[in-house]
């Protein structure tokens, strides 16, 4: 039943996915966030994580493989910005 509703919205979800990644990529274009933000990290793993999900319902490996990466690169850059945050204190 919850594979169910899983799968029923898991279009939607890929969708906001999409939308987070394009406003992250609209503000740093339009200089509205820095690239070394944490906002701007977030976005991108929440993006990222959220179109990954949908990729489990309607398989694509490549689409896999690119969103997996997109994650880990924004889990580096949210560490190097704690860790920069750290080296100020």
């Amino acid at each position: 039943m919850i594979v169910e509703l899983f799968e029923k919205s898991a279009d939607t979800v890929g969708i906001i996915g999409v939308i987070f990644l394009l406003l992250a990529y609209f503000l740093l274009s339009t200089n509205k966030i820095s690239s070394q933000s944490l906002s701007y990290q977030l976005y991108n793993l929440f993006g990222a994580s959220l179109i990954l999900f949908s990729l489990f319902f309607s398989w694509n490996l490549s689409a896999a493989l690119i969103e997996v990466a997109w994650i880990i690169i924004s889990l580096i850059g949210i560490y190097r910005t704690f860790m920069r945050g750290r080296l100020h204190e």
